[in-house]
């Protein structure tokens, strides 16, 4: 982390705050998975190892990491490259650990919602830089938020908090979402179509989240 926050930096002429501000997120955000391992009201994760699958996620919370610090840094053209280069690297590598976690035999509950909730920081941060580059307006934020916003109604509605049967769609919305957002980070993106491209995400999302979210309630309503 220490020595790509550097090579980043440099790249981007960004000071030694930037280095300091990715290795403090990092920390924190490995903390945070840490005491999501080690605790018995989140998913389980019954194997003695933590994983190829997982270090490959972590791998991806690492460059979230890195991307997150970015946040409120001037960037020259060329260091946007950069970031497209980071972030698109990043997307692929989540078509890794899910395979590799089953190839190993050490797929659990837990790697699943590792993965679920690093997709959910990529986005968020991915909107945030969009936004700033001056691509789309301050709206696209609703995309990186709507899955904090849902956990946030399931504190309220607990039915929300039901288990999701596995969805195509869900994951098919997710990659678009993510490739939009990079795609739009491009600098030879004009604002006009990065924003056509943000709003068609953002409604594909909606209606996903719309979709689960019916399915939950009917199911609740069966239930009760």
């Amino acid at each position: 982390m220490a020595a790509a926050a550097s090579a980043l930096g440099v790249a981007g002429g960004l000071g030694a705050d930037f280095s300091l501000k990715a290795l403090l997120l990092f920390v924190v955000l490995a903390w945070l998975v840490w005491r999501a391992l080690l605790s018995p009201a989140m998913p389980a994760h019954p194997h003695a190892h933590f994983g190829s699958a997982n270090r490959v996620t972590l791998l991806r919370l690492g460059v979230c990491a890195l991307l997150a610090a970015l946040i409120g840094e001037t960037l020259p053209t060329p260091a946007w490259w950069a970031v497209v280069w980071l972030a698109t690297s990043t997307a692929l590598l989540d078509a890794v650990d899910g395979p590799l976690a089953r190839r190993s035999g050490l797929a659990s509950a837990f790697g699943a919602r590792f993965d679920m909730e690093t997709d959910a920081l990529f986005t968020l941060v991915l909107c945030a830089l969009v936004w700033q580059a001056g691509q789309v307006g301050a709206w696209v934020l609703a995309s990186g938020l709507m899955r904090y916003a849902f956990v946030a109604a399931a504190r309220v509605w607990p039915w929300l908090d039901a288990p999701l049967p596995p969805s195509r769609r869900r994951q098919t919305v997710c990659v678009v979402q993510i490739t939009t957002l990079i795609v739009c980070l491009g600098p030879i993106v004009p604002p006009l179509p990065a924003s056509a491209l943000a709003a068609t995400s953002l409604a594909l999302l909606t209606l996903s989240f719309a979709i689960d979210v019916r399915h939950l309630q009917r199911t609740h309503s069966q239930e009760t």
